[in-house]
């Protein structure tokens, strides 16, 4: 991952993404830089647009974090109806036992 993370720190840098580049920032992390994943890595990133990769990334993150939190409203917003049902009942029931009781 760290050298996942070197190439984009170059790409937000506006710098080339190279094996020198990525292996002075894997390096300067105090990380020992290994040549063949470095090699791997700018092979594997020579057809790939960076920005676009990281806005689709960006994109698909942003609903999953989302999700929980939305769920987890529903599901306040259910309890509470559930609790304003049980009280009127109770009030119903109260007012029933003063007109017999």
């Amino acid at each position: 991952m760290e050298y996942i993370y070197a190439a984009m720190i170059l790409h937000s840098a506006e710098k080339d993404i190279n094996e020198e580049n990525v292996k002075s920032i894997i390096e300067a992390a105090g990380i020992e830089a290994d040549d063949a994943r470095i090699k791997a890595l700018i092979a594997a990133l020579e057809d790939v647009d960076i920005e676009e990769a990281m806005e689709t990334s960006a994109m698909a993150a942003a609903p999953v974090a989302v999700a929980p939190v939305a769920e987890a409203a529903a599901e306040e917003e259910e309890e509470e109806e559930e609790e304003e049902e049980e009280a009127a009942e109770e009030e119903a029931a109260a007012g029933l036992g003063a007109l017999f009781g």
